[in-house]
Order: structure tokens, then sequence, then C-alpha cells
């Protein structure tokens, strides 16, 4: 899930170097910390929140697939 979370991030910004993902794991939940250039930040968060928030529906309709929780933070 994580490569997958890296292709859509790195296909949206201009400096796909500077992508950077952790995963953290605790219990039944994992969060994914998404870290981008500065330059790139909006491109992430989209106007309103809608492409952050489309992110966020993929992840969760294949994370519910595999049965898992998953969270993604957008660090800035």
């Amino acid at each position: 899930m994580k490569d997958l979370l890296e292709f859509v991030v790195k296909g949206l910004v201009d400096d796909p170097a500077e992508v950077t993902i952790e995963e953290n794991i605790k219990d039944d939940l994992t969060v994914y910390e998404l870290k981008v250039s500065k330059s790139d930040i909006g491109k992430v968060i989209g106007k309103k929140g809608r492409t952050a928030g489309a992110i966020r529906t993929i992840l969760k309709a294949v994370s519910t697939k595999q049965g898992k929780k998953v969270e993604l933070e957008i660090i800035e």
C-alpha cells in the first residue's frame, strides 16, 4: 500500500525526489506520514482538500479490501 501511495503522490508533484513516506504501525492501525517539498504541498492537498481527500479514499478502499485500518497524515 505504501507503494501505491508513493506512485500516486509522485505523479502529482513537481519534485518527486522530495517525497518521503514513513510507515508507523500501531496495533491494528497503520499511519502513513507523507512529506513533500514546500512548493508541492498545495498540489498534494488540493483546493479545499479535495486531492488529499481523494488520496485518503483510495487508501481506505484498498485497506478495507485487505482488512486493515489506514490513516494518512500530511506533514508540512
